[in-house]
């Protein structure tokens, strides 16, 4: 039998263990960032002497060559109007739909669940038979 004493080797695992790290924030959040920030008509060093960084560090930020410290995605954010929320991955779909449902347009117009559809109204009749 041979034993090998992990004492004696020559081996650091530390340098074999590598932090995971993201290099670059997720593609869809660098452009929600981008969308708002062109939505107000600001160019990359308004928002950039908003937040007090420098504009090249915004262009970074949003072509995901760099990841922002937490603080400085959170000032970001803040200065867009917007807010980052810890959501439960079951409720993900629900509140995405929600904000999809946000973004529509007309989707103040409600219309009763008794209303002609347009299918209706373009056959003169009614869609679903007559009774």
């Amino acid at each position: 039998m041979i034993y090998i004493s992990i004492s004696n080797l020559k081996f650091d695992m530390t340098k074999k263990i590598k932090p995971i790290r993201l290099h670059g924030l997720p593609e869809d959040l660098r452009q929600k960032l981008k969308a708002e920030r062109l939505k107000r008509g600001w160019g990359q060093r308004k928002l950039a002497a908003m937040v007090g960084l420098p504009q090249p560090h915004i262009s970074a930020i949003e072509s995901g060559e760099i990841v922002p410290r937490f603080d400085t995605l959170i000032e970001i954010v803040r200065v867009l109007d917007l807010d980052l929320l810890l959501v439960p991955r079951n409720l993900v779909p629900a509140v995405q739909s929600l904000v999809r449902a946000s973004e529509e347009p007309n989707v103040d117009a409600e219309r009763p669940i008794y209303a002609i559809s347009d299918e209706e109204r373009e056959s003169g009749g009614d869609a679903h038979g007559e009774l």
